[in-house]
């Protein structure tokens, strides 16, 4: 049975770390909680993941944000099934729920970012999903 269900507290969160750790491999556990938690409590930020036999198999991070060129609209954080599990249809469910979430809150864009190298994500996000390719991301350590 698949089911996709908002993880609300640090044991979800830790349920879902090892299919986020396949996105976001320069976090540890502790780190990966401790973000998550400043997230939600200051941006709003929410996980949800998708079950597959009572087993995380995907994941998503998202959160509200109002910008200049977007007004309020929604970001996708984070995107990921688990490398065992691609192609059966978990990310574009995800993606879906993401879309349903904001119309229901109000929100009629939502918007994410995607590494360059991750090739088929983009065809995924354009050719499957209807995004539109609109920037580029610039990113500067100080």
């Amino acid at each position: 049975m698949v089911e996709i269900k908002e993880l609300k507290i640090e044991k979800e969160w830790k349920e879902a770390f090892p299919v986020m750790k396949q996105l976001r491999t320069h976090l540890n556990e502790d780190q990966f909680v401790e973000l998550v938690k400043e997230a939600v409590e200051k941006e709003s930020y929410k996980i949800a993941a998708l079950y597959d036999n009572e087993k995380i198999v995907a994941a998503t991070g998202f959160m509200p944000m109002i910008t200049l060129y977007n007004g309020k609209f929604i970001w996708v954080c984070d995107l990921v099934t688990d490398s065992e599990s691609r192609s059966k249809g978990y990310g574009e469910a995800l993606l879906n729920y993401v879309h349903s979430w904001s119309k229901e809150n109000g929100y009629d864009i939502v918007s994410l970012s995607s590494g360059l190298q991750r090739t088929n994500a983009h065809r995924f996000y354009e050719n499957k999903m209807n995004y539109d390719k609109v920037s580029y991301v610039f990113l500067k350590r100080i």
